[in-house]
C-alpha cells in the first residue's frame, strides 16, 4: 500500500529536496511535506512541484504538531549533518543530529498515524581502522568504534532508531547506511576533497573507496519510501577505487604527508574554508571502507545503475583537471619526491638535535 502523506526533513539540501520532488511527481502520493530550518534555493523550490514546505527545526518539540495536524504515515529522516561547517560548529551539529532525531522519533511515537520510518544512515558507523574486515555486512558491528563526528552521532541515532521500532513494532522502519555520495549536483565532503587542486593524502596508505552515484542513492531513498523493505541495508556501488587512482582520474595531484602532519593540514584546510574534515574523516581516508551490498540486491530488489568508476567517472565530467592526465603521474612523482627529501632532512635535524646519551661511567655516577 502506498503512502499518503510523506514528510521528508531536510529538503533545503539537494537530495532531500530531489526526494521530495520524486515523491511530489507521485499521483498515488496525496500530500508531501517537507521540513527543513532554512528554504530551499529558488531552483530547488520550483523543483518541489506540489509539495508544501514547512520551515520548521526538528530539535523543537513543534514538530510533533506538523506530524499531528497533517495525519502523516511516512517519515523519512534526512537532516542529519556530516559536517560541524555546515552546522555552526560540532555543539549545534550534535544538536541537530541526535537531539533532533530524538524529538522527531518522541513525535512519529506519539502519532498513531505514523507507520512507516525510514533513516538515512550511513556506512561511516563501521568505523574505519586498520581492523576491518575486506567488506562489512549489516550484522558486523565497528572492530574501532568511532569515538566522536558524524559517525559517532549516525550510531547513536541508530540506536534511537531501534528503541524506537521496539516501543512502536507496527511501524516499519528501514534503515539505509549510505557509502559516501558522488555525483556532478551533490555537494559532498569527498567532493570537496576531490576539488583541491593538490590533495593531500597519508604517506603509506592508499584506502580503497567504495562510492554511490547521486541518481542511485535518489533511486533507493524512493524506493524505501513507497516500497515494503523493513531492516536494515548497506547501500554502494559496485566495485572499488583505491583512493590513488580516484585522484589521478580526476586530474589532481596527490600529496602523500606523513600522518602526524596530517592532522595540521586539516587544521589548516578547516580554518581557510577548503575542506571540513575531522579526525574520523581522515582515518577513512587512511583505511578507506568497503560493505557488502548482496542484500540491497537480493532483499530490497535494487542494482545500481552506476559502479563505482562509472559514478566517478560522471562526477569527472563536472570537475576540470588541473593538469592534462598525461602529467598527473610525473607531476605527482615529483611532488613524492620532493616530500620525501623534506621529510629526510626533518628527520636528519631531528637526530643532530636529539640529546646524546652519557657514557657509562658518568651514568653510574648520576645514579650514585
Amino acid at each position: 500500500m502506498p503512502p499518503a502523506v510523506v514528510l521528508v526533513t531536510g529538503v533545503s539540501r539537494w537530495l532531500g529536496g530531489a526526494l521530495a520532488a520524486e515523491l511530489a511527481a507521485d499521483p498515488s502520493i496525496d500530500r508531501v511535506i517537507g521540513v527543513d530550518t532554512v528554504p530551499p534555493a529558488p531552483e530547488m523550490l520550483r523543483r518541489l512541484g506540489r509539495t508544501e514546505f514547512v520551515r520548521a527545526d526538528i530539535r523543537n518539540p513543534l514538530i510533533g504538531k506538523v506530524i499531528a495536524a497533517a495525519s502523516v504515515d511516512t517519515v523519512v529522516h534526512m537532516n542529519i549533518s556530516s559536517t560541524p561547517a555546515g552546522s555552526g560548529g560540532r555543539t549545534p551539529m550534535k544538536e541537530l543530529n541526535v537531539i533532533g532525531t530524538m524529538q522527531l522519533l518522541a513525535a512519529c511515537q506519539r502519532a498513531p498515524s505514523v507507520r512507516r520510518f525510514v533513516l538515512k544512515s550511513t556506512s561511516a558507523v563501521y568505523g574505519a581502522s586498520s581492523r576491518d574486515p575486506a567488506v562489512f555486512t549489516e550484522a558486523m558491528q565497528a572492530r574501532a568504534v568511532p569515538s566522536g563526528g558524524f559517525a559517532k552521532d549516525s550510531l547513536d541515532i541508530e540506536g534511537y532508531v531501534r528503541a524506537f521500532r521496539r516501543r512502536r513494532p507496527e511501524v516499519d522502519v528501514a534503515v539505509l547506511r549510505f557509502t559516501n555520495f558522488i555525483g556532478p549536483r551533490i555537494d559532498s565532503l569527498l567532493t570537496s576533497f576531490f576539488r583541491m587542486p593538490v590533495v593531500p593524502t597519508a604517506l603509506g596508505y592508499d584506502a580503497r573507496v567504495q562510492l554511490l552515484h547521486e541518481d542511485d542513492a535518489l533511486a533507493v531513498l524512493t524506493r524505501a519510501t513507497t516500497g515494503p523493505f523493513v531492516g536494515t541495508v548497506n547501500v554502494g556501488g559496485e566495485g572499488t577505487l583505491l583512493l590513488s587512482q580516484a585522484i589521478r582520474r580526476l586530474g589532481r595531484v596527490e600529496a602523500p604527508i606523513p600522518s602526524p602532519a596530517l592532522g595540521s593540514v586539516g587544521r589548516l584546510s578547516r580554518r581557510f574554508g577548503f575542506v571540513d574534515y575531522s579526525p574520523e574523516q581522515m582515518r577513512f581516508l587512511n583505511f578507506g571502507r568497503v560493505v557488502d551490498t548482496t542484500v540491497l540486491r537480493t532483499e530490497f530488489g535494487y542494482l545500481p545503475r552506476y559502479t563505482t568508476e562509472a559514478a566517478l567517472a560522471d562526477y569527472a565530467r563536472t570537475v576540470s583537471p588541473v593538469l592534462p592526465s598525461r602529467l598527473v603521474e610525473p607531476t605527482a612523482a615529483r611532488v613524492r619526491s620532493v616530500l620525501g627529501r623534506v621529510g629526510e632532512a626533518a628527520g636528519a635535524v631531528s637526530d643532530r638535535l636529539r640529546p646524546t646519551p652519557p657514557a657509562p661511567g658518568l651514568r653510574a655516577v648520576r645514579d650514585a
